[in-house]
């Protein structure tokens, strides 16, 4: 018997063992972030680009709702440094917080006149409408398999909400949402008490209250909410920053976490956990809440409450998983790019 003959056969032994599973399908999944207004938006882009990596998600598009011009290049400059420059990119119109970001600027630095970060979108203002690039990739997507990780305001989402038939889908909006959307991971409110503050109020809601209110009380499919509580619980390591990113000393991860806020300060990881629970919901990370509802209040604060029929939960940090998940993190953001 020849090496290949043997190879067959065993094979077909392992795929008909017992137990055999063939590795699961890629999570296929949008990204919708406020990119600019804090860093851990970029530390998510990286992870997602790691897990894309390692075969476990596919990145269908980056959606934004931070109205600025210079925040959509800087996805593109990011999805071109781990190589996906031709991932669809939507920006806001008429969005939340038009201010400067302190770490997009890279995506403006130029060497020989040519950009310091190679990417082709260059004005923001250029890139198409973010509810025009939400209804065409969930068109093209089979039924009941887009997970979408939401880590900004909820602007581009409600809006989906509302849209009309067009040319990528006969369906409205809503219609199209439970046909196409597996669920939303969302970066949104607290569920516990911060500090002595029983009423905290949480920036991506308190920015966009009405759009919100839509998403977490009226979206029609399952939502998984991160509260603020569980990312400031996981701390970026500074070391990592300092010393993980060194195979390329023109890293834009660490330049930009330098710009926003430098070491020794470690940056809570909230949009990090969205993706991380959207990607692997099986790996036992976190708790999940009782099913129920989320109440958005006119101050905007997030109240929870248990009911059997509800389709809203909330992540869950046990103090014994704390570690594991930093270390899953910071792992898979500083991965080198494939």
């Amino acid at each position: 018997m020849n090496n290949l003959n043997y190879l067959l056969i065993l094979l077909s032994l392992f795929s008909w063992a017992p137990g055999y599973a063939a590795p699961p399908t890629p999570v296929k999944l949008i990204f919708d972030t406020d990119m600019g207004n804090d860093i851990d938006d970029a530390l998510a882009l990286a992870m997602i680009h790691t897990l894309a990596d390692r075969g476990e998600c596919e990145l269908l598009a980056v959606t934004i709702t931070k109205d600025h011009p210079q925040a959509a290049p800087f996805v593109d400059l990011l999805n071109t440094y781990y190589g996906r420059p031709s991932i669809p990119i939507g920006a806001v119109k008429k969005g939340m917080t038009p201010e400067q970001s302190k770490y997009t600027v890279l995506a403006g630095l130029r060497n020989n006149g040519k950009p310091k970060y190679p990417h082709d979108l260059l004005d923001g203002t250029q890139a198409p409408n973010a509810t025009a690039i939400l209804r065409a990739t969930l068109a093209e997507q089979p039924d009941n398999s887009v997970v979408i990780a939401q880590v900004g305001f909820s602007t581009n989402l409600a809006r989906l909400m509302e849209s009309k038939p067009d040319d990528y889908s006969s369906l409205d909006g809503m219609a199209l949402i439970e046909k196409k959307v597996k669920h939303v991971e969302i970066m949104a409110g607290a569920f516990t008490a911060i500090g002595k503050n029983t009423r905290f109020l949480e920036y991506n809601v308190v920015k966009d209250i009405a759009n919100a209110r839509k998403i977490l009380q009226s979206w029609p499919t399952d939502v998984i909410a991160s509260g603020f509580e569980i990312g400031i619980a996981l701390p970026y390591p500074a070391r990592s920053i300092l010393e993980d990113f060194r195979y390329d000393k023109d890293h834009p991860i660490p330049a930009g976490y330098q710009l926003y806020e430098p070491t020794p300060h470690e940056r809570p990881t909230w949009d990090l956990t969205s993706v991380l629970h959207g990607v692997r919901p099986s790996h036992q990370y976190f708790e999940l809440s009782p099913r129920g509802t989320i109440k958005v209040h006119d101050d905007g604060f997030t109240e929870f409450a248990v009911s059997k029929d509800g389709n809203r939960q909330y992540l869950i940090l046990k103090s014994s998983q704390r570690e594991r998940v930093r270390e899953a993190m910071t792992n898979l953001t500083s991965q080198p790019p494939r």
